[in-house]
């Protein structure tokens, strides 16, 4: 019996991945919303598994709603972040939560009732809903603080191991549902008064099953994702798509991410695309440097000539700018006169060179409305070293931009200081 349990223990993670990936891989076609509620529509199972149903497995007893389903979550928030970011795995962690203290709130609640039985024999366990509501809130509460600590861990690694990012998976795992399973056998065993011989097999079986899910995601990251992305990105037509065709349309009328003074993507396009490029750049172990651009002593040049010519140099500057970029650069405007650069492919000395270049190009071709020449400072910082996120890149290139308007402007800063005219 414990082998043909330890067979149906392997199905069952197999086949509880196998269909999270599907509703993750195709979230473009089908919504992201269907993973998402797929994810917590399981919870309140997983927590009454976890309380009350066991099996007997060759390494000790285990609960298949903690080790194999609530496992599983953790491993699909860590893809899921992989896929898209924080702001996306906030969202479900953040529902569940007030889910289950609305639970308890209802049960509470229900209590008051004078309930009667239309059925003999089928009353209401008030007692069972409120114990159960209490189970998920700390579940919950803990898959709160293991998906910020496996993310976290996950990015650690990267500065270690930053190519292996299938041993970066497993590692994060096992780290993180280790803790999951001392914090939620402290609740089972005060809640449900369960034995100690669960915790250690429980142990086991979650190690066993990140294992399994390490597994499951190298064939996925290596095999299916890269060569499915294309299908995964075709929309569906169906009744929903043809109800809210035409708001869609209008919606990307009012959102075409362009500044229409310079003809730059707008800061809203950037925060969009720049956290994705930066993702991206880290997930393949490729360079990635942000560059901030501010045109110097502009407010001058409004004083002197006003807005209109300063608006004429802004977009002489852009567009020398766009001249210099290449075709998988992005130039967005920030604010005022101010221009980020993304630019994939590119390391920090690169980065280095290519601001002096664009330095060196608007000095030497772009002039104010008296003939004299304008200047740029730029900031240069770069993913990885500077940071793991664009906020925290971007708040380098800035800090960097700082330091060369200190030091009299017309020059490129990086992380060894002030750069020479090349």
């Amino acid at each position: 019996m414990p082998i043909a349990n330890l067979i149906l223990f392997a199905a069952e993670a197999v086949g509880y991945f196998t269909i999270m990936v599907t509703l993750l891989h195709f979230r473009h076609r089908i919504g992201l919303g269907v993973f998402l509620t797929a994810l917590g529509v399981m919870h309140f199972m997983e927590t009454y598994l976890a309380a009350v149903f066991y099996v007997q497995l060759p390494f000790g007893v285990v609960s298949p709603g903690s080790s194999i389903f609530f496992a599983g979550k953790l491993m699909m928030i860590l893809m899921l972040y992989l896929e898209e970011d924080a702001a996306v795995v906030r969202q479900p962690i953040y529902g569940l939560f007030l889910g289950n203290i609305l639970t308890v709130g209802v049960a509470w609640i229900l209590q008051l009732h004078e309930a009667i039985e239309p059925v003999p024999g089928k009353a209401a366990d008030v007692n069972f809903l409120k114990e159960m509501g209490w189970l998920m809130v700390w579940g919950t509460a803990l898959l709160y603080i293991d998906s910020l600590g496996i993310i976290l861990l996950y990015e650690r690694l990267g500065r270690v191991i930053q190519r292996w990012l299938v041993l970066r998976f497993m590692i994060s795992g096992l780290v993180l549902l280790t803790f999951d399973q001392i914090g939620f056998f402290m609740a089972l065993r005060y809640f449900v008064g369960v034995p100690t011989e669960v915790f250690w097999g429980g142990w086991k079986a979650k190690m066993i099953a990140v294992c399994i899910y390490t597994l499951l995601f190298a064939i996925y990251h290596f095999y299916i994702r890269r060569h499915g992305a294309t299908l995964s990105q075709r929309s569906i037509s169906d009744v929903f798509d043809d109800l809210t065709f035409r708001e869609r349309y209008n919606d990307l009328l009012a959102r075409t991410g362009r500044d229409m003074l310079t003809g730059a993507f707008d800061r809203s396009r950037m925060e969009l695309e720049a956290p994705q490029l930066i993702r991206e750049s880290l997930r393949k172990g490729a360079p990635i440097s942000v560059l901030i651009l501010d045109a110097d002593h502009f407010k001058d040049v409004n004083d002197r000539f006003g807005h209109l010519q300063g608006d004429e140099v802004l977009k002489a500057i852009a567009a020398r700018l766009g001249q210099m970029l290449r075709s998988g650069d992005r130039l967005f405007r920030f604010g005022g006169e101010e221009f980020v650069i993304v630019s994939p492919g590119t390391g920090h000395y690169d980065g280095l060179l290519l601001a002096e270049r664009l330095r060196w190009a608007i000095a030497s071709s772009v002039n104010n409305p008296d003939g004299t020449m304008v200047s740029v400072s730029i900031g240069v910082a770069s993913a990885g070293d500077d940071g793991a996120s664009f906020a925290a890149v971007l708040a380098v290139a800035d800090s960097r931009l700082y330091e060369a308007k200190k030091n009299g402007r017309n020059c490129v800063f990086g992380h060894a200081g002030r750069v020479q005219a090349v």
